[in-house]
């Protein structure tokens, strides 16, 4: 009798792709990863309850190897021979931040070792900064940010690893070596002085306004050119409308259509190496909006990424 594979089936991995818990042995174009971590987080917490929320209603939207169709392209996408894998969570030691971290970034840097791109769950934004630290091996990178806030913070308080200081660590990587943040807006973002920190890194500075008036084409374009992108994604880079389940929401964000576009736009434009999202705390989205907003979200710059690098690699 033939495996009808419904979404309430099964064993949970993201969007129904197979598992492998052992990254020695990964054999994988994409490689999903969870990081359930918010040992960064100073105010909500709660976002290491993210990846496993996210895996379970990413299984609504697609069927394993079958990949997923769209109606509004025609095109079906990271269907086989396009192998994606769910590779569970990164080990995180509850209380010890540079034991997670070293973990974090040991199981990226595997992930990257074995070809694969990876595409993560977090966790708070800090575990960003252990991710970057993986990708000291690909030379030049240029970081992307999509978020409501600067997250260019110092140390407040002698903390140099909570979430809203992985962009200011990251500009002190030496393989980091152009950045883009888009979509800031409201009121505790940063200081003034992280602004002007940010400015003279030369970090290009979009607010949520300004992208909305510029549009998609305007924002890729003032994106600093590079031969490798890493992506972040925070949730509340959505407006609070679509994403409640967040520790720092707020109003004035993006759509989820324009999210996507600039996403697509992203994938065109230059290899991704690695891409995370980051922040969704459930708990706060009785609805399970949030959740299915970062699902459908990585599902469709997944498909992108793979897309555009099997063209590159066609040419």
């Amino acid at each position: 009798m033939d495996k009808i594979n419904m979404p309430i089936t099964g064993i949970c991995s993201f969007a129904k792709y197979p598992i492998c818990d052992d990254l020695e042995k990964l054999d994988a174009d994409m490689a999903v990863l969870g990081v359930p971590y918010d040992l960064g987080v100073g105010f909500l917490t709660g976002c290491r309850f993210g990846p496993r929320r996210i895996r379970e209603v990413s299984t609504h939207y697609s069927r394993g190897d079958a990949g997923f169709y769209d109606p509004e392209l025609d095109e079906v996408f990271l269907a086989a021979p396009l192998k994606i894998v769910d590779c569970g969570d990164a080990d995180v030691i509850h209380g010890d931040i540079q034991e997670s971290f070293n973990r974090i970034e040991w199981a990226v840097r595997k992930i990257r070792e074995k070809g694969a791109i990876p595409a993560i769950m977090g966790g708070d934004h800090s575990i960003s900064i252990p991710i970057a630290r993986a990708l000291e091996p690909e030379g030049s990178v240029t970081v992307v940010q999509l978020d409501a806030h600067l997250d260019w913070s110092d140390a407040p308080g002698g903390q140099r690893w909570g979430n809203g200081s992985p962009m200011r660590r990251m500009s002190e990587m030496k393989h980091i070596k152009g950045m883009a943040q888009i979509g800031l807006r409201g009121l505790g973002s940063s200081r003034k002085e992280d602004f002007d920190a940010a400015k003279e890194f030369n970090s290009v500075l979009i607010s949520a306004k300004e992208s909305m008036e510029m549009g998609v084409e305007g924002i890729l374009a003032k994106i600093p050119e590079g031969d490798k992108y890493y992506v972040t994604i925070d949730i509340d880079c959505f407006d609070i409308s679509l994403a409640t389940g967040t520790g720092s929401p707020s109003p004035g964000g993006f759509s989820y259509d324009f999210l996507n576009d600039i996403l697509k736009g992203l994938a065109k434009k230059g290899e991704i190496v690695c891409f995370d999202l980051v922040e969704v705390a459930p708990q706060y989205d009785p609805t399970g909006g949030t959740p299915r907003v970062a699902a459908m979200t990585m599902l469709n710059f997944m498909g992108h990424i793979l897309k555009h690098k099997g063209m590159r690699q066609n040419k």
